[in-house]
């Protein structure tokens, strides 16, 4: 069965820095979503595809661990990877993690992400394109 990683590959901004000289903290999330709908769009799953069906990702909840700062002008890598075992029949679980060029990880993320049905209002199980987008065609129930 497929598991690949999708990577994502930026530069930290000034936009993105606090006070401190540092990425902010809120900004992290931020970029942890940018590289998510890199990847979903790369796969035909972006945005337009979402508003014509009317199915869609959701966060239910997230793990968010600060492991070394970022500074101005450093590149980052971006990798995601959705574990192979679901939490239920409902919740899939992504990983992401921020590399820096130096190979060092800078920070860690753990996202539980339902599919959303936006009509009914309520989450549904994935349907086997997102299953694939995320390149897991098979998967097992936790």
């Amino acid at each position: 069965m497929a598991n690949p990683i999708f990577e994502y590959e930026l530069q930290i901004l000034e936009h993105h820095l606090d006070t401190f000289g540092h990425v902010n903290n809120a900004v992290y999330l931020d970029l942890y979503e940018e590289a998510r709908w890199d990847f979903i769009t790369k796969n035909n799953l972006g945005l337009k595809e979402i508003l014509e069906t009317k199915v869609g990702p959701v966060l239910l909840d997230l793990q968010l661990t600060f492991r070394a700062e970022l500074k101005l002008r450093e590149k980052i890598k971006i990798v995601s990877q959705a574990r192979t075992e679901m939490r239920n029949k409902f919740i899939m679980q992504l990983d992401q993690k921020m590399i820096k060029e130096d190979g060092k990880i800078a920070s860690t993320i753990t996202l539980s992400v339902g599919m959303m049905d936006l009509n009914a209002r309520k989450l549904i199980a994935p349907t086997i394109e997102w299953l694939k987008a995320l390149g897991l065609e098979e998967f097992k129930d936790g």
